[in-house]
């Protein structure tokens, strides 16, 4: 454990290096709660932000992605299965995923929902307005991820003025 703990700090500072030479490196680091380990994180496991065509291609990815669908969603009516009518329930975030990419984007979010910023003043808002805490930041997190994957496809740095609230 003691030569672990040695090899610890040599070892996050070669991965920061490693990372650094990346293209993406500016961009992802120009977004706030997202430092040089997060964004170096982000960039070993996502490695082109070209592989999602979307964000909801990224958030199930991630394990941001909300899962609707059960096995009780048909009903046998007069002898014969049919879709039931009901609206399928909210049964969570998804289980297959990526756990370390999960862990950045809610660290993120867990951080930002803490501090001031327009990070914390999105949370904010969406707790005044009613959502659940926890919710709101899985929101967050799902928001932190689509702004990185958008900024880094298109080599923007982040903008606090252009962070805008979903209209519901």
């Amino acid at each position: 454990l003691d030569s672990l703990l040695e090899l610890r700090p040599k070892a996050k500072a070669a991965m920061i290096v490693a990372a650094r030479r990346q293209p993406g490196w500016k961009v992802l680091r120009s977004i706030p709660f997202l430092g040089a380990v997060r964004v170096a994180q982000l960039l070993a496991i996502m490695r082109t932000p070209f592989r999602f065509r979307t964000k909801r291609n990224l958030w199930p990815y991630a394990g941001l992605a909300v899962v609707k669908h059960s096995s009780a969603n048909q009903v046998f009516k007069n002898g014969k299965l049919q879709r039931s009518k009901k609206a399928p329930m909210t049964r969570g975030l998804n289980r297959n995923h990526n756990p370390l990419l999960k862990a950045v984007f809610k660290g993120a979010a867990t951080a930002a929902a803490s501090a001031s910023g327009p990070l914390g003043e999105y949370y904010k808002a969406s707790v005044s307005r009613g959502v659940d805490k926890d919710l709101a930041k899985v929101t967050l997190a799902r928001k932190i991820a689509a702004v990185a994957l958008r900024l880094w496809k298109k080599g923007e740095v982040f903008d606090p003025k252009k962070l805008t609230m979903q209209v519901t």
